[in-house]
């Protein structure tokens, strides 16, 4: 596997605090630390360009699929029930058969695992991709100090140009969010500071500011008052139904004629029990079907075969609530077992890959690849890494670069 992938030579202790003091004040990164654990690696994973050509190739296949996918799935509410989403959500997606909304650039970032047989994928994140001030900022700093190297690309500076080629100079951008998130609010500020920098106007705000009146939204804040020509959203779909119904949020679902990106819809394919309904689609899905290890509705005989299985909640993000044999606590795994007995709708069942170790400076560690595509192109990577076969909160974030 080390002709894949390795371990770089780590930063010096003086580079490595200048690359993260950096990454802290000029990239926004103000959550630099996670209880004991500096979550910005001192040493990059270094990729073939070959391998990095390979799947960015898969990356822009899958994207096409995806979206062919969600735009059939639009159609087919009768599935819905199936993925594991709200029922204020399901009302609002039947909607949106009649009515979609307007697409602004769809990002998407699916999270590639190099396995002991080769190259496979776990997720696509299709509703609100995270990790740019990561892949574009740190990255880019890290790679600075390796002359040698070069980033795959930077998917927070393709993100704002095709908010550009789609809205033009002038143009208000919304950048709606959970505004009480620290981490979610330091994305916003570096993507707005992308757009800014392209001659777009942004606003930072929250989804419950927007005002909808016939398909289109205007900002009303104590900051900001004004009509958007599109909104950038980073707030999770399946959260929208808590906010007051007289904020309109059912217009990212349906009915918005200004861009959105991503619109709600997007939740169809985000929803990790969307391999359940491939049998019932006519969209042909060969690379997902080659690249996502099977996955099933949990049951009895994957809870007693625990070894061969990982679980996964439907509409969990950043590793949340996990489960793999060996890997996840004695307690953990309990909880999340009765958990899944009480509401197995709300989960599934993947089968378990043998994660390929690279060898890093103090031992092996397992990257994730995550490459992003911007309209169906791939744009970068963001990069994590984890001391065991499980990407979650205690993973640090990694600069992916490539070989010269």
């Amino acid at each position: 596997m080390s002709a894949v992938m390795w371990a770089g030579t780590p930063l010096a202790a003086d580079t490595y605090a200048a690359v993260r003091r950096t990454t802290i004040l000029r990239c926004g990164k103000w959550d630099p630390q996670f209880e004991d654990l500096s979550v910005l690696c001192e040493f990059p994973i270094v990729l073939r360009r070959s391998e990095w050509q390979r799947i960015a190739a898969l990356a822009e296949q899958l994207a096409a699929e995806t979206l062919a996918a969600e735009c059939e799935l639009v159609r087919r509410p009768e599935l819905h029930p199936r993925l594991g989403l709200p029922r204020a959500v399901r009302r609002a997606l039947r909607r949106a058969a009649a009515s979609a909304p307007e697409d602004g650039p769809r990002v998407m970032r699916f999270d590639f695992h190099l396995t002991t047989a080769g190259w496979r994928i776990t997720e696509v994140n299709s509703d609100v991709p995270g990790g740019f001030i990561e892949a574009s900022g740190f990255a880019r700093e890290v790679a600075v100090c390796y002359p040698s190297l070069r980033l795959a690309g930077d998917p927070a500076a393709a993100y704002a140009d095709a908010w550009e080629r789609r809205l033009g100079p002038g143009a208000l951008v919304v950048l709606a969010h959970a505004t009480a998130y620290t981490d979610d609010r330091q994305v916003m500020v570096y993507l707005s500071k992308q757009l800014e920098a392209r001659g777009l106007r942004s606003c930072l705000a929250s989804p419950a500011d927007l005002v909808w009146r016939a398909g289109r939204a205007a900002v009303q804040t104590a900051w900001h008052t004004g009509e958007a020509a599109g909104v950038l959203r980073f707030f999770p779909a399946e959260w929208l139904p808590n906010l007051p119904r007289r904020c309109g949020w059912e217009h990212f679902f349906h009915s918005s004629r200004i861009p959105l990106s991503n619109p709600a819809t997007a939740l169809l394919t985000q929803s990790k029990r969307f391999p359940l309904v491939w049998p019932q689609l006519q969209t042909p899905l060969p690379r997902w079907r080659n690249l996502l290890p099977e996955t099933v509705a949990p049951n009895q005989r994957q809870t007693e075969a625990w070894d061969d299985w990982v679980f996964k909640p439907a509409l969990g993000r950043v590793g949340e609530d996990v489960a793999i044999r060996g890997v996840t606590g004695e307690d953990q795994w309990k909880r999340i077992r009765r958990a899944i007995r009480w509401s197995s709708g709300d989960w599934i069942a993947q089968r378990r890959f043998e994660a390929a170790a690279v060898t890093g400076p103090q031992g092996p560690v397992f990257p994730q690849v995550g490459v992003y595509t911007v309209d169906g192109a791939a744009v970068g990577i963001y990069g994590r890494l984890a001391r065991r076969p499980l990407i979650d909160c205690w993973s640090q974030d990694v600069a992916i670069l490539i070989e010269e």
